[in-house]
């Protein structure tokens, strides 16, 4: 899973070059995100994103990512139906941003803002403008307040994915997913925190988590697991629709 999943032209905002530019934002449209079948997750989101998704932990390039599991095969996903309605009540913050991101540049690794120029509710004519004088407008300006919060949020996310591997916390999720037609098939590659070596913390490992109010990400982690079951009955939805 690549942090660009549905960007198809990721390109940086220039006031130069996208200085007429303007947006009709989504709206209630996701099918962008239709063929993604899971999503990068900032802790913040955990309670709610449980309610409704098994939030697990992938590999993410080179970094391992808390992801909500939006699907269970390859280019599924359950959430979006074919008007592109979301089919949640909460949609992950990844898929929000849309169709701006932050991405990395340069050998500082420097964060830079982009736009998917592959996003059809880009245009020259119709819609709201980018900027006006050069200067953002206001579309613009909370949209780039999302990613700076976004951002700050993950920053958080990454030293609670740290401490989870310092304390040896995350092992490979051994689970076995059973249809209703009969199939069975694994999930592979995906990792969850095991709750027996999580009780077995030192006082002082496990106050850390609780003080910083990531004892309550862990546990909502644990128990979003539950979800996979109804990802299960989601597809024999869509099996039922297609028959």
């Amino acid at each position: 899973m690549a942090n660009l999943l549905f960007y198809k032209k990721p390109v940086a905002l220039s006031t130069s070059v996208h200085k007429d530019t303007k947006i009709t934002p989504p709206g209630d449209d996701y099918r962008f995100a239709r063929s993604t079948n899971s999503v990068i997750l900032a802790g913040v989101e955990f309670s709610e994103a449980a309610k409704e998704y098994p939030i697990v932990f992938a590999q993410v390039g080179e970094a391992i990512a808390p992801v909500a599991l939006l699907g269970l095969r390859n280019e599924e996903n359950l959430f979006v139906h074919e008007s592109g309605h979301w089919k949640a009540r909460y949609i992950p913050a990844f898929v929000r941003r849309y169709p701006f991101v932050l991405a990395e540049a340069g050998e500082l690794n420097q964060q830079m803002v982009c736009i998917d120029e592959g996003y059809t509710g880009f245009n020259d004519e119709a819609g709201d403008a980018l900027f006006d004088n050069e200067q953002p407008t206001p579309i613009l300006k909370q949209a780039l307040d999302f990613l700076e919060e976004y951002q700050r949020q993950y920053t958080r996310t990454e030293a609670f994915v740290k401490r989870l591997q310092d304390y040896g916390l995350l092992v490979s999720l051994n689970a076995k997913v059973d249809m209703a037609d009969g199939q069975q098939f694994a999930l592979q590659g995906l990792l969850a925190v095991d709750e027996k070596l999580l009780l077995q913390l030192s006082d002082e490992q496990a106050l850390e988590f609780f003080r910083s109010g990531e004892l309550a990400w862990l546990y909502c982690h644990l128990t979003s697991m539950g979800c996979i079951a109804s990802l299960v009955d989601k597809i024999a939805e869509v099996v039922k629709v297609d028959f």
